[in-house]
């Protein structure tokens, strides 16, 4: 097949237009088309009044080997790429020990199914709850404020990804189209096949409960365990090698084959880990506020006279501006037609996140404001920047009012340095409840500083954008794990073999897509190793 690239055409164009553009693209008749897909579809609304839709294509046609000689050295115009995923091993028989993984979201989700689909039959630990049960306790604790600390927004089964947006795009590197096997697999547990080709593709919460269960039903087909309520509270390790755990139940487990895939909210782990000596280092990450617009503004600024278009949809936003101070701003995890959520796993903490459903039709649109950080902001031992999240995290709690509502202030005053009184047109989503309050006092100056300067340089590129009545709502410090778990190239703990840190909790990825592709690897160094091992 020949994959064409960068095919433009009109946001209403007809039927007939994308078989006219191919037989113009490659100057060859009808007769000679047999067939095309649509392998990606974006859009380009840099022009309200002239969006253009984008087409990657892969076309087979009568004469392909003829075109692609005649066409040889077109950056647009190259062969299909083998797109299909081919497993690395299968397991040896007899096992003699089944690998762990440890955490079951995005990450260990992919890692379990792809040893389960190899044959290794893995042991699945995940401290929260199944997927329904968590939901009705993530939903209790925004209701009734009743927070079960082991089930939540952060723990239980399918992760933290859960509860968001469900974007299933990424920015890193994929030269073996692992996205490729996600997108299929997600598809075969019930998503919509449209996440195969829009250049951003989404879920939604309540699409991802089902799935996941439906994929945790084929790990358990292929011979896989899945073990809820199962935290792990101590690693064995002799002379550097990993060889068991023990779950807080106090029942051991034997193997030299773990993965670490806890996500980035699982900080009595990485104190155990610390405390282990597995080597670890502070890594960056970023802090700020959740800001909400009414969808429609949003819709307007981006979309023109085309806003509401189906193809189109909610309109989102990407921004970065970099301050005076030396600070960089950006928005972060944006949700069209969504919500701001309490994602808090810690007592007496207020932690904000953002969630939309697969329609994207709630009132607001929401994303996170935040400022990058450094180590050098946090200095210590490699646990600081997670003392740091907590003791941001508990002033948010007390200027809430200390009952999980969370501290929020408009726009307009927060830029006017003043404490808000009352809501102006645009109304809070954040669920349990908010305070209005005085902001600047939740947050370190440089902050506060970076984001005051970057609201308004964002309305200059989204109209509205620094909106007097727009909410801002407190805080949201669990953009990415504080720490980075060391690995090698063999994918394993730099100085515990057999050790896989994996995903984000481990820093080697920033959502859901790049978590279940690094599951994805960590699963084959697993299998391989393994295979090794028993060769030997």
């Amino acid at each position: 097949m020949i994959r064409l690239t960068n095919i433009k055409l009109p946001l209403d164009h007809d039927e007939a237009a994308l078989k006219n553009a191919i037989l113009a693209t490659l100057e060859i008749t009808a007769a000679q088309l047999l067939g095309f897909e649509i392998h990606r579809r974006g859009y380009d609304a840099r022009k309200k009044s002239q969006i253009e839709l984008i087409y990657t294509l892969d076309v087979q046609t009568s004469q392909d080997a003829a075109l692609l000689k005649k066409f040889a050295g077109h950056q647009l115009i190259k062969p299909t790429p083998d797109m299909t995923y081919k497993f690395v091993a299968q397991a040896p028989v007899p096992l003699a020990e089944r690998p762990v993984v440890i955490g079951f979201g995005p990450c260990g989700l992919l890692a379990g199914l792809l040893l389960a689909q190899m044959g290794y039959r893995p042991i699945i630990l995940e401290r929260g709850k199944e997927v329904r049960e968590r939901t009705k306790d993530t939903f209790g604790f925004w209701r009734k404020k009743v927070l079960n600390t082991e089930s939540n927004v952060q723990f239980g089964e399918g992760g933290a990804g859960t509860f968001s947006d469900g974007k299933l795009y990424s920015q890193v590197k994929d030269p073996k189209h692992y996205s490729r096997k996600v997108l299929s697999e997600f598809v075969a547990a019930g998503a919509p096949e449209e996440i195969m080709f829009v250049s951003k593709p989404h879920i939604g919460t309540f699409r991802l409960v089902s799935m996941v269960e439906k994929m945790r039903a084929l790990i358990i087909e292929l011979g896989g365990e899945i073990r809820f309520s199962a935290r792990v509270d101590d690693l064995h390790i002799e002379d550097g090698q990993i060889t068991g755990l023990t779950l807080a139940s106090g029942e051991q487990i034997k193997s030299k084959h773990i993965a670490l895939a806890v996500g980035h909210s699982a900080r009595d782990t990485f104190q155990m880990l610390y405390d282990k000596n597995v080597y670890m280092e502070a890594k960056p990450f970023s802090v700020g506020f959740r800001i909400e617009h009414q969808q429609s503004m949003i819709d307007e600024a981006r979309f023109g006279a085309n806003a509401g278009n189906e193809i189109l949809g909610a309109a989102d936003y990407k921004l970065v501006h970099h301050c005076k101070n030396g600070r960089s701003v950006y928005s972060f995890c944006m949700c069209p037609g969504g919500t701001v959520v309490a994602a808090t796993s810690e007592e007496n903490r207020v932690v904000t996140n953002g969630m939309s459903q697969y329609s994207r039709n709630e009132r607001n649109a929401n994303s996170a404001v935040v400022v990058g950080i450094e180590p050098s902001d946090y200095p210590g031992h490699p646990l600081a920047g997670v003392e740091f999240q907590r003791q941001l995290e508990s002033l948010a709690f007390e200027l809430g009012g200390a009952n999980y509502d969370a501290p929020a202030q408009k726009v307009g005053d927060f830029l006017k340095g003043r404490s808000s009184e009352q809501l102006g047109t645009v109304e809070p989503s954040f669920k349990p409840g908010i305070k209005l309050t005085d902001l600047s006092q939740a947050l370190p100056d440089f902050c506060i500083e970076a984001i005051r300067e970057a609201i308004p340089a964002f309305n200059r590129k989204i109209r509205g954008f620094a909106l007097e009545d727009a909410i801002l709502t407190g805080v949201e410090t669990r953009t990415s794990s504080p720490v980075n778990i060391k690995r090698g190239d063999d994918l394993q703990s730099l100085n515990t073999r057999g050790l896989y840190p994996a995903g984000e909790g481990a820093g080697y990825a920033g959502g859901i897509m790049s978590a279940a592709i690094d599951g994805i690897r960590i699963a084959e160094a697993m299998a391989l190793s393994i295979n090794e091992e028993s060769r030997r």
